[in-house]
């Protein structure tokens, strides 16, 4: 059965209408998924991942789904990608905070990185069977954990680790929360989460990132969400809807990581940015990684 958790910021009511115009993949996502889905006709290919965006879109009427962002990885796409790899080749544990359907840690697997050693969570329960249905597998190997990020039953905020935690390493297919994972994670992954939330609980979810990144050196948070020249509220106008979000500057963000999250000099931040067009409106995104040195 689904359990269902109310999200912090709920999505606008009456979604917007799907427009299958806004459905656009590059030639190397239209291979990824012919890879993972094994449909190589590229109008079946269209038609079956609309098919599965309807069904996403009844459960969690989201921007990403609605445009299609979810298809998109972005985690290959970082700066850091090959440093990712290779922590994944020396046994480090993959967490993907606010994974929707999967295709970050999919692209990952099939680039190399071991998927026992990888874990994906979100607010829908429902997305681990609907990943399962975009992909055309017929089970799930990589783990899904569906949990409120801001509920202390499943992920407290704790002090970043300064040492290895003392006992072994939880099995991981066995966890119910990530709570178990505090100080133990190598590569923490968060791609367009930040956004949704202002800027208090910003705050308090890199806070509890913070606290499960391993001490050892090269474990790493990082992602991409949309950035603002300073910081503030940054507000648009879509389809005559009024919507308004909370961005970090490059400079806050980075000072936010080291020496407000973590002490001064503990980590280093690195940042690229890029401008993307969504329906004539430009924004710029931030590709972000805080590293243990």
């Amino acid at each position: 059965m689904s359990r269902d958790i109310e999200p912090l910021v709920k999505p606008i009511n009456p979604p917007f209408p799907l427009d299958d115009s806004l459905y656009r993949l590059d030639s190397e996502e239209i291979a990824f998924f012919r890879r993972q889905t094994g449909i190589q006709d590229e109008v079946a290919l269209k038609t079956h991942i609309i098919d599965v965006q309807k069904e996403a879109y009844k459960v969690a009427p989201y921007a990403c789904i609605r445009g299609f962002h979810f298809l998109h990885p972005n985690m290959s796409k970082l700066h850091i990608y090959d440093h990712i790899l290779k922590r994944g080749s020396e046994g480090a544990i993959l967490l993907d905070v606010g994974s929707c359907l999967g295709a970050d840690v999919r692209k990952a697997v099939e680039d190399g990185f071991p998927a026992h050693n990888i874990i994906t969570s979100d607010i829908k329960e429902a997305f681990s069977e609907l990943g399962c249905k975009l992909f055309k597998s017929s089970s799930e190997s990589i783990l899904f954990i569906p949990g409120d990020i801001f509920d202390p039953a499943f992920l407290s905020i704790s002090r970043p680790a300064s040492s290895i935690p003392e006992g072994a390493m939880p099995d991981i297919q066995t966890l119910r929360s990530l709570n178990d994972l505090h100080g133990r994670v190598g590569i923490i992954h968060a791609s367009k989460l930040f956004n949704l939330f202002d800027e208090e609980k910003q705050l308090e979810l890199a806070h509890a990132l913070g606290g499960l990144l391993s001490c050892e050196s090269g474990s790493t948070i990082c992602g991409t969400h949309v950035v603002a020249s300073e910081k503030g509220v940054v507000r648009h106008t879509v389809l005559g809807i009024d919507i308004s979000y909370f961005c970090h500057s490059r400079e806050t963000w980075t000072s936010l990581w080291d020496g407000v999250v973590f002490e001064k000099g503990q980590v280093k931040v690195e940042t690229t940015t890029s401008t993307i067009d969504l329906g004539g409106i430009p924004f710029r995104l931030l590709h972000w990684s805080v590293t243990r040195p």
